[in-house]
């Protein structure tokens, strides 16, 4: 039974909070302006509010205009603060809100309604499970961006993905379709555009009236079975984070957001 009160509005009102059925939550993304990239009060809203659910028993995260997020808002930091605040935005409140997803003792749903870029992506890929509208479009581009990606993201992508088509996708930088994205398991389901919001709230409610205990403990028995492939070593992991903050301060970093702002290819300098 669907709820009949307004959603709730969070992050000066680009997040918006709803029961669409008993028992599930519904975040959805709500910055047209910016085709819904994530800012800091957006992921500090999602790690809040999932703080505070914790007795809804299935969530559902997506976005509204016909896009899910083009990732990270990055695209406005000025040149001379691009480093500072670029690695803030993205080690902060991005990994706290990716963070509070997978440790959320429920089942969680990503609902794809249009493309799916980047932090988007990613975000997306720390839910339990992904339904993607079928004309969609996903994709990774710190290749067209010169920026090397964090570590624990990349992980995150080669476990669901494997590392071949986690090279494919990050390498190349380029856009794939749902149908695609389905065969590689980055979504688990695809539904056409007319039935994905029906497709998508039966299934959270399926999760939502499953067991709550078992649920919770499959969900943790997966995360420490996939944690136990192996951690880096304190050297190895600290050389990758600086990979990534040099790649935040370097000038292909700088030359390829402005390239993408004015619309043109990049000239890259590697440096």
């Amino acid at each position: 039974m669907s709820s009949s009160a307004p959603p709730r509005e969070l992050a000066e009102g680009k997040l918006l909070v709803d029961q669409p059925m008993a028992g599930v939550t519904r975040l959805t993304i709500s910055n047209p302006v910016k085709r819904n990239a994530l800012d800091h009060p957006i992921l500090d809203a999602i790690t809040a509010t999932l703080a505070e659910t914790s007795d809804v028993r299935c969530l559902v995260i997506t976005g509204a205009h016909g896009m899910f997020s083009a990732g990270y808002d990055i695209g406005e930091i000025p040149t001379e603060e691009f480093e500072e605040r670029a690695e803030r935005l993205v080690a902060h409140p991005f990994t706290e809100a990716i963070d509070a997803l997978e440790r959320f003792p429920h089942p969680t749903l990503a609902m794809l309604p249009g493309h799916t870029i980047g932090g988007g992506l990613e975000l997306a890929l720390s839910c339990d499970l992904r339904v993607a509208g079928a004309e969609i479009k996903l994709g990774m581009p710190p290749a067209k961006l010169g920026l090397v990606y964090s570590h624990t993201g990349l992980r995150r992508f080669i476990d669901a993905i494997g590392a071949p088509r986690t090279r494919e996708l990050f390498l190349l930088g380029r856009h794939i379709d749902a149908a695609t994205a389905l065969q590689w398991g980055l979504v688990t389901r695809v539904a056409a555009e007319a039935q994905l919001e029906s497709v998508s709230l039966e299934l959270a409610t399926e999760l939502a009236n499953n067991a709550p205990l078992s649920q919770a403990g499959n969900k943790r028995v997966i995360e420490a079975l996939l944690a136990a492939e192996g951690t880096l070593q304190d050297d190895v992991e600290q050389e990758l984070i600086e990979l990534r903050r040099a790649s935040f301060a370097s000038k292909d970093m700088q030359e390829g957001m402005r390239a993408f702002a004015e619309k043109r290819p990049p000239r890259w300098r590697g440096e």
